[in-house]
């Protein structure tokens, strides 16, 4: 299992900082053991390091000051959303100070005639959508967490919503960012594209506050549908239900959602959730549109379906009926901790063209099989994006080990099939070692720009690329 290193720690310059930021920002610099621990934390096998203080600005300027006293002393730096990250994101190998953004939560601006809006950072998800229902508009990047946006646009976040809606790369305009030296840059202007310069925002998303923290962001909204539809069938197997998808996208039947749970993960959410669903592969699906439309779309995908052996097929626009079962979707994670009790779990995930989908989908279900691991699946398959959920004793060494194995060869499998090692998790500290595999000399680009933008290597360090 990926064990976070530990990096050399300047044990005089982070007390200086302590001291300097005590005094400016009072009780909103916190150092006790339990908020620094939780601030190290993540949803993750990957071990704690938690940073030497925990700053709660409320400003873009507040961030500014923060990142220049700690670059005057070369303290490290470390963004913090809502802690939902995968691979160690938050972590703090070389100590530092972890800049919380759940203060800075407002809505700045929604701009309804330019379907727009402009945030903070510590705004959430949910927080976002539920401000914009009444003026019919939404926000269609749903990663299942209620995520900050801040921590969705640097770990370029994806979700359900993403084949027909893109992932954050293609929601997010502008960005406000504190560079390493604390000076504050716009990456863009609000219009919907621009050619001007090289793409700031683009080289922004995604970095995961290894380049600058993000303290402004400009997103595309929607309108509401007219109408929304879900649907659910079961299929007789896994490749079955991958083969459907793989029609479904070939034909371009516009989906808004389509997800895949296999058994074992049906299993687990009808005793989480109190469903019935028939114990096989599961797709979720979600239309939107006009009523027409919906019913078209519904329609040609119950044909599809049926050629693959679908049963059971439904569709539903009762809002009731729609949420119950996109909440069971969402608890998908908690529901498999009851097929284990007591067991860890670590989430993994990969994408692949979606033509290798259903014999990637495959060989993952047959390897965890031949290793005795508990692992059910379930994946934005509508875009080759799937997770796989191992239930792991972290107390018996041999099954960790297989566990480690499992995770490497199915990183491997993905990156031999064109694909990447990880979809929407991002790199942090669990996947460093796949990205050189996947990308080969791109890393030493990769490092070249982290090097010119943070020559003290204190943004985030010991994230997606090893300082030189």
């Amino acid at each position: 299992m990926v064990q976070a290193t530990d990096m050399p720690r300047n044990e005089s310059g982070i007390a200086t900082v302590v001291g300097i930021l005590r005094q400016q920002l009072g009780d909103r610099l916190q150092t006790g053991e339990a908020i620094r621990n939780q601030h190290g934390h993540t949803t993750t096998y990957i071990h704690t390091q938690a940073p030497d203080a925990v700053a709660f600005p409320r400003s873009t300027g507040e961030v500014a000051e923060i990142v220049r006293v700690c670059a005057e002393h070369k303290v490290p730096v470390i963004p913090f959303g809502t802690g939902t990250s995968l691979e160690g994101h938050v972590n703090a190998p070389a100590g530092g100070i972890c800049v919380d953004v759940s203060e800075m939560n407002e809505i700045l601006g929604v701009q309804a005639e330019d379907l727009t809006v402009v945030v903070q950072p510590g705004v959430t998800r949910e927080q976002l959508n539920t401000h914009l229902r009444d003026q019919g508009l939404f926000f269609p990047i749903d990663p299942g967490a209620n995520a900050s946006l801040g921590g969705m646009t640097a770990t370029r976040a994806s979700g359900t919503n993403a084949v027909r809606y893109g992932t954050m790369k293609d929601n997010v305009l502008s960005l406000e960012v504190v560079m390493a030296n604390g000076e504050i840059v716009r990456t863009a202007q609000r219009a919907k594209k621009t050619s001007a310069g090289y793409d700031l925002t683009r080289l922004m998303v995604g970095s995961e506050g290894t380049l600058g923290l993000i303290t402004e962001i400009t997103l595309k909204l929607q309108g509401i549908p007219e109408k929304i539809s879900s649907a659910a069938c079961s299929f007789p197997s896994v490749d079955a239900a991958c083969q459907a998808v793989m029609a479904v996208i070939q034909y371009g039947i516009p989906v808004a959602r389509i997800e895949l749970l296999d058994e074992m993960s049906v299993r687990g959410v009808n005793a989480y959730s109190k469903l019935t669903l028939p114990e096989a592969p599961l797709l979720l699906l979600e239309f939107h549109g006009s009523e027409y439309g919906v019913t078209e779309q519904s329609d040609l995908f119950g044909q599809i379906a049926e050629e693959f052996g679908a049963t059971g097929y439904q569709a539903t626009t009762s809002t009731e009926e729609r949420n119950k079962l996109w909440q069971a979707r969402h608890d998908a994670y908690w529901a498999a901790l009851q097929l284990r009790p007591g067991a860890k779990a670590i989430s993994t995930d990969v994408c692949v063209p979606i033509s290798r989908l259903a014999e990637c989908v495959a060989a993952t279900q047959a390897k965890a099989e031949e290793e005795g691991l508990v692992a059910p699946i379930v994946g934005h398959v509508g875009d080759g994006n799937f997770h796989s959920l191992l239930l792991i004793d972290m107390e018996q060494p041999d099954e960790v080990a297989k566990a480690d194995a499992f995770v490497g060869w199915l990183n491997d499998l993905a990156i031999s099939m064109d694909g990447t090692c990880t979809g929407e998790h991002g790199i942090g500290q669990g996947k460093m070692p796949y990205l050189k595999k996947e990308l080969g000399p791109a890393v030493d680009v990769m490092r070249a720009i982290k090097a010119a933008l943070d020559p003290d290597n204190i943004l985030n360090p010991g994230k997606i690329v090893a300082a030189s």
